[in-house]
């Protein structure tokens, strides 16, 4: 089992900044190099899409409606993934979920969720 912590959610005006973090527990910290670590949201009615991936190769992709906007950074010597969000819209309004991914094993683990208002 591997436990997936975010925080940093919250209520934020337009055009304001939100950062979230994630932290995996000791248990996965040997092997959290091996991990892809990733943002994904869910607004109500609409699908579960990504929102930003940090590979554990090192690269770095996001969803094309955040580009330029949200930055994905990760700490491996503290297990630790964030996701800087800028220049916010409402739009970004979603519950959003830390993932971490092995997928050449399928082992993929997600958070319970942080609620991401963006609202004035």
């Amino acid at each position: 089992q591997v436990q997936l912590v975010e925080s940093g959610g919250g209520l934020v005006q337009p055009g304001g900044s939100l950062r979230l973090s994630c932290v995996a527990s000791v248990s996965i910290s040997r092997l959290y190099h091996l991990y892809d670590m990733g943002w994904y949201r869910q607004s109500p009615g609409k699908q579960l899409e990504l929102v930003a991936r940090f590979t554990s190769d090192g690269s770095k992709i996001y969803a094309n409606s955040v580009k330029g906007r949200f930055t994905i950074d990760r700490d491996n010597a503290n297990y630790t993934v964030y996701l800087q969000m800028d220049n916010m819209r409402p739009e970004d309004t979603a519950v959003y979920y830390c993932n971490a991914a092995r997928l050449t094993v399928n082992y993929i683990y997600w958070g319970q969720g942080t609620q991401v208002t963006v609202s004035s």
